[in-house]
This record gives structure tokens, C-alpha cells and sequence, in this order.
């Protein structure tokens, strides 16, 4: 009997990682809705949630260490356990980073897109499909799902790279331009936005890109975990 408590232990606690993970998910692509669409209201329903996400966290990682005390499991089990709490954590950055982005909607001027050709979209679907995948590769128990994550992490750090670079060009291209005065506009024309808006934006467009790439090392992570657990495979884990 305490054999099959124990087993229903580790099942229920398997089930939290991956509610969690579903939460997570979910509060990212609000996020991420929010910013593409200026979306103010979501962005506030984005940072409440992210509370739930905290407290159910805590919540798993109390159950993680019950579990190490009481149980002392051993070998794959012991594994497993370990993975879990460390997957917490990263699934808990995550939202902190969905919330990010939320803020970032509240903070935003409404100017016009000041790179107007970064295919922001792409860069984001990317780290959110990371995330989705890393998931299911726990749910599954799929060690090549692992591995593919991991590979997938390449293109969206190269994309995020590519953005960023363009990030510090413009405001090398601002500044030669004698652009720090608050009350001018780009190209000097009537119509242009203004210099301290279009500097804003540009810093705006750094943090949201090191935040979707920051997505998808967590995804990674959780990837890594899920590895170690299934196979003892430290190959991921950096």
C-alpha cells in the first residue's frame, strides 16, 4: 500500500509539472498577444496571473522536497524528483518574462514600429513553440524531443542575435545623426516621430528580443531536465 501512495505521489506531482507548464504557456502567449496588439487590458490580466504561477511553483517544489524526506527515492525516481523541482524554476522565469512583456505593453509610447522589418513575430512564435515543445517532451518521456529543443535553440539565438546587432546600429545611426534632442524628430521632417520616442521604442525592441531569447534557454533547461531524468544524460545541461 505505502508502495502504491508513493507511486501516486510521483504521478500527481508529474501532473502539477506539466498543469504548470500548461499555465506558463498560456501567460506567455497572453503576453506576447498583448504586445503585438497593444493589447493594455490583457497586459494587466497577464500580471495578475503571474501570482498563480508563483504560488503554484512554491506549492511543487514543497511537494519535491516532501518527497526527497519521506520517500528517499532512488535512481530514476531520484532523478525525476530532481528534475521536477529544477523544471519549476525555470518554468517560473518564463512567466516572469511573460510578465515582462506585459510591461513592456503598459510602457510603450504607441509610436509607430521604429524597425519596422524585424519579424518580431517570428522571433516570438519561435520561443513560444520552444517552450510548447519542451513541454511535451516532458509529458511524452521523449529523450529525441529533448535533443531537438535543444537543436532548435540555434535559429531563434542566431534571429535574436541578428535583431540585436540592428538594435545597436539605429542607435548609432540616431546619436551620428545628432539625435538626442527630446524635441526633435527623425529626418528632421514635421511628420517624423520624435527622437526620445523613437530611442525608447529601440530599447524597448533590445529587452523584448533578450527576453524571447531568454524564453528559449529556459525551454532548453527544461529540456536538459527531462533528458537527465528519462536517460542520466548530461549531454543538455549547461
Amino acid at each position: 500500500m505505502a508502495r502504491e501512495d508513493y507511486r501516486k505521489r510521483l504521478e500527481r506531482l508529474r501532473e502539477a509539472v506539466v498543469a504548470l507548464g500548461d499555465l506558463v504557456r498560456e501567460q506567455l502567449a497572453d503576453g506576447l498577444s498583448a504586445l503585438f496588439a497593444g493589447d493594455r487590458e490583457l497586459a494587466r490580466d497577464v500580471i495578475a496571473g503571474d501570482s498563480a504561477v508563483n504560488r503554484r511553483a512554491r506549492e511543487i517544489e514543497g511537494d519535491c522536497l516532501d518527497l526527497l524526506a519521506l520517500e528517499q527515492p532512488v535512481a530514476g525516481d531520484l532523478r525525476f524528483v530532481v528534475a521536477a523541482f529544477k523544471i519549476v524554476t525555470d518554468l517560473e522565469r518564463v512567466g516572469d518574462l511573460a510578465t515582462n512583456l506585459a510591461e513592456y505593453t503598459l510602457e510603450s509610447t504607441g509610436s509607430a514600429p521604429t524597425l519596422p522589418d524585424v519579424d518580431f513575430e517570428r522571433i516570438a512564435a519561435l520561443a513560444l513553440e520552444q517552450l510548447e515543445r519542451a513541454i511535451e517532451a516532458f509529458v511524452t518521456d521523449d529523450p529525441d524531443g529533448c535533443v531537438a529543443v535543444a537543436t532548435r535553440d540555434d535559429e531563434l539565438d542566431a534571429r535574436c542575435a541578428s535583431v540585436a546587432e540592428r538594435v545597436v546600429r539605429t542607435l548609432i545611426d540616431l546619436r551620428a545623426g545628432g539625435g538626442t534632442n527630446e524635441k526633435q524628430r527623425v529626418g528632421d521632417e514635421a511628420g517624423g516621430p520624435p527622437v526620445a520616442d523613437v530611442l525608447t521604442d529601440v530599447s524597448r525592441t533590445f529587452v523584448i528580443v533578450r527576453d524571447l531569447e531568454r524564453v528559449g534557454d529556459h525551454a532548453v533547461n527544461v529540456a536538459a531536465r527531462t533528458l537527465y531524468a528519462l536517460e542520466s544524460d548530461e549531454e543538455l545541461l549547461r
